[in-house]
């Protein structure tokens, strides 16, 4: 249950200065990780982690325009209206636990995105030690847009964000850069794009520890806007998705922010939003491992149904951002 591309879509090597180097190599679909690249990953992760001769761990793209844009969303559709519950299960199974791999790696851990991370791309970077973020970074969990849920650990990392913001990325799927992501907490370090050469070179081809090397490089972001982090808050932190929408509509008034929330907000799958709120609300008093296993069982399960194929379709087989939703708000 995987599209293939030509040549290793995910390269490892070791250098002579012990640091494993992870290069996603799918461009074509923006390193969409598919079911080969999420075992080649695990593979390496595994063997390094028991190798006393790796001290680190880089994952990097081969493309500035996208570090991962996500899990391979077109196959799971494809066997979830095939009826094949094992493939699905198989590659829910296999991503989450890369995610839980991640999340408690006996090594430093450095994700440097530059271009998209999206979805599952989160999953492989929020989840590390240390996630590097350039001006050209946009990090988002979209899946309420196709009918899904923010999964691979989102429902355990989202909701102890600041001030709700992991309930306005969650909940509308929200792009959001650098700047903002290191301010929330997603990343951990802003480099301009400029002198991310010079980092993975420094991380990866001398004997300095990741830490220093990422003091050494990391540049104050950009301020944020002036109380749109309170805003966020004050609409977000409503203990119901009606009372969650008026107070966006009321915000919206005077806020462009607000606005573009509120639109995307009202084009998401009526049946994701409620899901994803219950979720997060959930997750929030959970484990990671226990926020996982429940998004395993409603992955698969929502992978079969008519929400889900619809979203796909008009997010990225006809393209007509026009999904037709089973119910409302």
């Amino acid at each position: 249950m995987h599209t293939q591309e030509p040549g290793n879509s995910v390269q490892t090597r070791v250098t002579r200065h012990g640091t494993g180097v992870i290069t996603l190599s799918r461009p074509v679909a923006l390193n969409a990780l598919d079911l080969t690249m999420v075992r080649l990953m695990t593979d390496a992760l595994t063997q390094w982690s028991a190798d006393p001769a790796v001290r680190s761990v880089v994952v990097r793209s081969s493309s500035p325009k996208a570090f991962c844009a996500g899990g391979d969303i077109l196959a799971v559709r494809a066997a979830g209206m095939a009826g094949d519950d094992t493939a699905v299960r198989t590659y829910f199974t296999a991503e989450y636990a890369l995610d839980a791999l991640v999340a408690r790696y006996p090594k430093p851990y450095t994700a440097l995105i530059d271009g998209y991370a999206m979805g599952g791309g989160l999953g492989i970077s929020v989840h590390g030690s240390a996630r590097v973020v350039t001006e050209r970074a946009w990090l988002a969990m979209p899946e309420t847009a196709i009918g899904f849920f923010p999964d691979i650990g989102a429902s355990f990392f989202l909701p102890r964000l600041p001030g709700a913001f992991g309930w306005y990325l969650g909940l509308t799927g929200a792009r959001v850069g650098g700047a903002a992501a290191v301010a929330c907490g997603l990343a951990t370090h802003y480099v301009p794009a400029a002198d991310l050469p010079a980092l993975e070179a420094a991380l990866t081809q001398t004997g300095d520890g990741p830490d220093a090397v990422l003091r050494r490089f990391a540049a104050p972001p950009p301020a944020p806007p002036a109380g749109q982090a309170a805003a966020i808050a004050r609409c977000f932190s409503a203990p119901g998705l009606g009372q969650l929408r008026d107070r966006l509509a009321a915000e919206a008034k005077e806020q462009e922010w607000a606005g573009d929330a509120l639109a995307l907000l009202d084009s998401a799958s009526p049946a994701s939003l409620a899901t994803t709120f219950d979720l997060l609300r959930a997750g929030a008093g959970s484990t990671l491992e226990e926020c996982l296993a429940r998004e395993l069982d409603l992955a698969c399960r929502t992978a079969r149904t008519a929400d889900f194929h619809e979203g796909v379709r008009a997010a990225l087989v006809d393209k007509d951002r026009k999904p037709t939703w089973s119910t409302t708000l």
